[in-house]
């Protein structure tokens, strides 16, 4: 097979993306179906956007470290140690 004819069917092999100039180098880029994007567009405006303060953020990477470190507790565990009862049981 020659290269030309190889080159000549990949168009129907795999899909071709062009990737605009514009997008930074850096950036990270995500490509989704488009029906998909039109879905998250429409129930975006459902959810509302949450600005978290300095003191909140700090305490999220914090949180967020201690859980990779193991560092938390069940839903179980915490009923437990409250002595909740499981009321679906009964």
């Amino acid at each position: 097979m020659t290269i030309n004819r190889l080159l000549s069917i990949i168009p129907l092999i795999m899909p071709i993306i062009s990737i605009p100039q514009k997008v930074k180098m850096n950036e990270e880029l995500v490509a989704i179906p488009r029906k998909e994007y039109e879905e998250f567009l429409r129930i975006r405006k459902y959810i509302p956007v949450v600005r978290l303060t300095p003191a909140q953020k700090r305490d999220l990477v914090q949180a967020r470290r201690e859980y990779q470190k193991g560092k938390y507790v069940t839903l179980a565990q915490l009923e437990r140690e409250l002595g909740s009862k499981d009321k679906r049981k009964s």
